[in-house]
């Protein structure tokens, strides 16, 4: 028996269990009210990559139909891995960006100025390459400031000042590597390092390029930084609502900044890759890349507005990027196909997100 008050009244003890068990009730009574799609609605803003893992899923069932024989093999699988790793790596970088509500579209000019960075130095100025690689990452992390320091300081808007710097860091390709290839002949001879990301590792009957582990490694150690640290929670909350994230202490310019910076760099590490994919050291080989690293973003699960999606998602819609077009192509359609499914997913995948965030209206 709980006691009572003076004045007869129940104790506060008992208005507490009343309130509570009120409460309990109604949220109760509220879940039994939702409907299965608002349940799914719920379900997959809590678990975004549910829904890339599906859509692979579907994409691999669609290969096995079109041509098990051929889609099934491992050396297909390698052609599959081979082609993402470079996107793979590179939409990394622009998933950093795009968490904060923000979008790189220079990020793949940064990745093949990179490369032809490190490359002329090594290669053609006789830089040694344990100097001329750093620099060649140095070159895209300074791009990475560059458009960090516009947005922040300037407070310009992200798609305005990565368009700028995309025809600035592209004209400035073209003049410093005078539009010159450099062949494969010549890196091995001279500076087989940076090549090393081409060249193939058998795993049972595949034959998976050392560019892929790097891209398995970068996406670790940024999946480790945006999960288990406070700056990638920092991150998640100025893409979320920046207002807060300031009022909550967060200096919201310094991680733009860092997140501009750090996707440079990472547009880098791809560079050092698109060497060993392409063979060469191409000023025009994978300048339009950046398209190609936001759809892999955006079919991957993270949000547009910000503050919503991850590394591993991002990894899983270059993987269906890949395995569509390789399903499509195995079933003997035109190419022009492959971009017609790729421009459905994307709409699909931005009308979906719109969708699942509004579970919170």
């Amino acid at each position: 028996m709980s006691e009572a008050s003076p004045a007869g009244r129940p104790a506060p003890q008992e208005f507490e269990q009343v309130l509570t068990g009120a409460t309990t009730a109604v949220a109760s009574f509220e879940e039994e009210r939702l409907t299965l799609l608002q349940r799914l609605q719920r379900f997959l803003h809590v678990y975004p990559t549910t829904v890339p893992f599906v859509v692979l899923a579907l994409g691999l069932l669609l290969g096995v139909a079109v041509n098990p024989a051929r889609f099934t093999t491992a050396s297909n699988m390698s052609t599959i891995l081979t082609q993402v790793m470079v996107t793979g790596i590179l939409g990394i970088g622009q998933t950093l960006v795009i968490l904060t509500a923000g979008i790189d579209l220079s990020i793949g000019v940064i990745m093949v100025i990179a490369s032809v960075v490190m490359g002329r130095l090594a290669v053609l100025d006789g830089v040694p390459t344990i100097l001329a690689f750093p620099l060649g990452l140095l070159c895209g992390a300074a791009f990475g400031l560059l458009n960090g320091a516009l947005v922040t300081r300037l407070k310009m808007p992200p798609f305005i000042v990565t368009l700028g710097t995309l025809s600035i860091i592209g004209a400035l390709n073209t003049f410093y590597s005078q539009s010159e290839t450099i062949g494969m002949q010549d890196i091995d001879e001279k500076a087989p390092f940076l090549s090393m990301m081409g060249n193939p590792l058998a795993v049972g009957g595949a034959r998976i390029m050392w560019g892929t582990f790097l891209m398995l490694l970068v996406a670790a150690v940024v999946w480790y930084v945006l999960n288990r640290t406070a700056y990638g929670r920092h991150v998640y909350a100025t893409g979320d609502d920046p207002e807060a994230a300031r009022l909550a202490g967060i200096d919201t310019d310094r991680v733009l900044l860092s997140v501009y910076v750090v996707a440079g760099l990472i547009a880098a590490i791809a560079g050092w890759a698109l060497i060993g994919r392409v063979g060469a050291i191409s000023p025009t080989a994978g300048e339009n890349m950046n398209l190609n690293s936001i759809t892999a973003v955006v079919i991957g699960g993270t949000s547009l507005f910000g503050g919503r999606g991850s590394v591993i998602g991002t990894l899983i819609g270059a993987l269906i990027v890949g395995v569509f077009r390789s399903a499509v192509s195995l079933a003997g359609l035109d190419v022009l196909w492959q971009e017609f499914a790729i421009g459905v997913l994307i709409i699909v995948a931005v009308a979906l997100d719109q969708w699942i965030r509004r579970v919170s209206k």
